[in-house]
């Protein structure tokens, strides 16, 4: 029967970011027996967003849909990102970026530019 190496030891540390640290530059395995691992369930875990109803004009609309068209993104992301980049630009730059707020294409592709479609010969 093979035995199994001993465990290493996880040290105790001062901040949450210094932990962070820590395990960018380490491996977790001689740590934690993944094996036994299960995946974790939060049910109460709440979600970082917020739903709201905002009426916008609708010619502002048509043209943020048109743009957001343009860079095959939904209008929503995209105006969370033109939300967030004036925020922060008001703010003075003091809040944090966020990640999510990134739109990334639909399909995972370059947008395409779109040809107008031909009037039908009759």
């Amino acid at each position: 029967m093979a035995k199994r190496p001993k465990a290493r030891t996880v040290p105790t540390f001062a901040s949450e970011q210094v932990e962070r640290e820590y395990w960018e530059t380490h491996d977790s395995i001689g740590v934690v027996d993944w094996s036994t691992a299960r995946r974790a369930v939060f049910p109460n875990l709440k979600a970082s967003t917020e739903t709201i109803s905002l009426r916008l004009p609708t010619a502002l609309l048509a043209d943020l849909k048109v743009l957001a068209n343009k860079r095959d993104v939904p209008y929503q992301s995209l105006l969370k990102v033109y939300l967030s980049d004036r925020v922060t630009h008001e703010t003075g730059g003091r809040t944090r970026p966020n990640k999510e707020l990134q739109p990334t294409s639909r399909r995972g592709v370059q947008a395409k530019t779109r040809q107008p479609a031909r009037a039908a010969r009759g």
